[in-house]
């Protein structure tokens, strides 16, 4: 299939300019990366180009990056990797219950079709919603900015914390984001959504009126509404849903349950 070719629903999303690429490290990454987006485009697998590429064409920040974040849907991962391992590249199942990756020497790219803790998966709705953008010489979904969003909220360990993507994305994106459809995807992690707004607001004190005062109120009537309850009876710590590392003398030595099992129980 052409590059200009683009079939159903893709040939219907809302086509962007790009305010910036991220920087490669080299004229060999980028040719692999230009011939990677290149095989991808011309199969009938739908994919997602994420990660840095978004931040970048949404917001205009400019950084190096090491590879390249393609999403996909669960059952879609297995079909990508099996065409390149077909057509000679190497690839990996680094992670079975989120992440494939694709090798050409020491350049590579991910295969992400959930999130490393198990609250995110890419589904229909993040290839309805996404953009068409021009990227590496080829016309490609995009991820959208409410999903941009959605899959670096809980990016936040010792290592790495996408806070700052976040806010810039917010920054840079607020009319493009589907508020309803963010807070949907975090209805369970309610807090999480409020900590990003939050963290939003201290940063740009002058720009807070770019998050609606409905989303706010809803989260915050939600936060006043909890207080009124009593603690949970069992320990749990869902740092682990941030950090397995950084939260796991929580589980293992303190008793509290993780995002999975049981824990001790609070006295009274």
């Amino acid at each position: 299939m052409a590059n200009d070719e683009l079939p159903g629903v893709l040939a219907t999303l809302p086509v962007i300019d790009a305010k910036a690429e991220p920087t490669l490290k080299s004229a060999e990454a980028e040719a692999f990366y230009t011939q990677a987006i290149r095989e991808l485009a011309a199969t009938d697998i739908p994919f997602l180009v994420a990660g840095t590429y978004a931040v970048s064409a949404y917001t205009g920040v400019v950084r190096q990056t090491k590879d390249l974040d393609i999403f996909c849907k669960a059952g879609d991962c297995p079909r990508v990797l099996a065409h390149f391992k077909d057509i000679g590249y190497a690839v990996e199942i680094e992670d079975d219950r989120w992440l494939g990756k694709v090798f050409e020497g020491s350049h590579f790219f991910d295969v992400i079709f959930a999130s490393a803790n198990g609250t995110m998966l890419v589904d229909d709705q993040w290839l309805e919603h996404a953009r068409q953008v021009e990227l590496l010489g080829s016309r490609v979904r995009i991820i959208g900015p409410t999903e941009l969003i959605w899959s670096k909220c809980f990016i936040q360990d010792r290592g790495r914390h996408d806070g700052a993507d976040i806010a810039h994305t917010i920054l840079k994106a607020h009319d493009q984001i589907d508020w309803h459809r963010l807070l949907s995807y975090l209805d369970v992690h309610w807090e999480v959504l409020l900590m990003q707004l939050l963290n939003f607001r201290w940063i740009y004190p002058s720009e807070r009126d770019l998050v609606p005062d409905w989303l706010l109120d809803e989260l915050l009537e939600r936060l006043t509404t909890q207080r009124r309850l009593p603690s949970p009876r069992m320990k749990i710590c869902r740092g682990r849903l941030l950090s397995q590392i950084d939260y796991e003398i929580d589980v293992k030595e303190w008793g509290f349950a993780g995002v999975g099992g049981v824990g001790e129980f609070r006295d009274g």
